[in-house]
């Protein structure tokens, strides 16, 4: 059973937060997460600690940090634990929704500015859209260019997910912009977003676009990125999509023997 988040006193500094999140915390539920967000040596999560708390907890405690001003958000945002880091990111992505433009701009500023912090998918994914996502769409874009070809495995991530927020608007032009510079990416983690936010542009803006982009790199697409992209498709057509990828495939393998 869930455990409930019981109402308290506003929240404004990032030290009483930390206490509250503290005070939730189950080492059981931790330990979990270590495993499921991969934080071995080696892994993409590496040494980050957890808390252990659920979704609504965390959701709660960003609601009760509504009077926190930006600083102490990003005093939260740099703790070791991953649940805090959530929770300054949640309150981040509220106080963007509800902010004037000054408030804005100074979110995303500081969001930009602090994105080593954001280091794992779900602080991407419950972030990236809602704020830098929300705060380009009447504006220029060209950032999402400069993090797709960043170094940095999460603001390469941050750079797709955030076209979410257009997606669900009609548009689909910077996704199948970004899909195509993050085409021959190396990581899984980037291979499942990009999928996805493909996927999306097929059920939210048009089958025929997912089409086109699919006729023009299904053969030489990552696997797990063409079958995300693939989930809302019928079943023969899916066949024939990834029967490309794996002629591709056969057809490199074929390539590299006559080389040797």
């Amino acid at each position: 059973m869930s455990r409930m988040v019981s109402r308290q006193t506003p929240i404004t500094t990032a030290r009483a937060a930390t206490e509250r999140l503290a005070a939730l915390g189950d080492p059981v539920s931790a330990e979990f997460s270590k495993r499921y967000f991969k934080t071995g040596k080696g892994q993409y999560g590496e040494g980050d600690r957890f808390r252990g708390l659920n979704a609504a907890q965390m959701r709660q405690v960003a609601r009760e940090c509504a009077a926190m001003p930006l600083g102490e958000t990003l005093r939260l945002l740099k703790s070791l634990f991953h649940e805090d880091r959530l929770v300054a990111l949640l309150f981040m992505g509220r106080a963007y929704s509800r902010g004037d433009e000054l408030t804005q701009q100074r979110i995303v500023d500081a969001y930009l500015t602090n994105t080593r912090y954001i280091n794992n998918w779900d602080l991407v994914d419950v972030s990236a859209p809602h704020i830098l996502g929300a705060h380009l769409e009447h504006r220029s874009r060209a950032v999402l260019t400069r993090l797709a070809r960043s170094t940095s495995l999460w603001e390469r991530r941050i750079a797709i997910i955030a076209t979410q927020h257009f997606i669900r608007r009609g548009e689909s032009h910077d996704t199948i912009r970004l899909a195509k510079l993050l085409l021959n990416d190396d990581h899984d983690l980037i291979h499942k977003a990009v999928g996805w936010m493909l996927r999306e542009v097929g059920a939210r803006c048009s089958r025929d676009t997912l089409r086109e982009f699919l006729d023009a790199h299904a053969a030489v697409m990552p696997r797990t990125m063409l079958r995300y992209s693939l989930e809302h498709f019928a079943p023969d057509e899916r066949a024939k999509y990834l029967a490309m990828r794996s002629k591709e495939g056969s057809a490199a393998q074929g390539r590299a023997r006559r080389r040797r």
